[in-house]
């Protein structure tokens, strides 16, 4: 199930420091970002076997969730508050604010393969 973790962040008169250490609940082989992004939806899919971590570090976007069991839907507008997203979670991203820049790490290397996009 898709869920919100909170990231360490370190914050005083020059600025904030966000940390991501010890927190990401996998090995990270594969990062991407998102940005740029007009009125289209991103995603519509869910995986076999990658887990990810998803944080908008600029701007901010809207992804829905379903597990199939639960829907949800989570609004990433903080730096510091980082989505995970299970293999089973489809999922969608949308509503990006123009200067919104999606950061995703992932446990898995890019496969075709792993990628479902039938929705429950």
């Amino acid at each position: 199930m898709a869920h919100i973790i909170d990231l360490k962040t370190f914050t005083d008169k020059r600025g904030n420091l966000t940390v991501i250490e010890k927190v990401i609940p996998f090995d990270i082989k594969r990062v991407f970002y998102i940005y740029g992004v007009d009125d289209s939806k991103r995603g519509g899919h869910r995986h076999h076997k990658t887990r990810q971590a998803a944080i908008c570090i600029k701007g901010s976007c809207t992804i829905y969730n379903n597990d199939g069991q639960k829907e949800d839907v989570f609004e990433l507008n903080q730096p510091n508050k980082c989505l995970i997203i299970e293999p089973q979670d489809w999922h969608t991203m949308y509503n990006f604010t123009e200067d919104a820049i999606l950061m995703v790490f992932a446990s898995e290397y890019f496969d075709a393969n792993d990628y479902i996009y039938e929705q429950y």
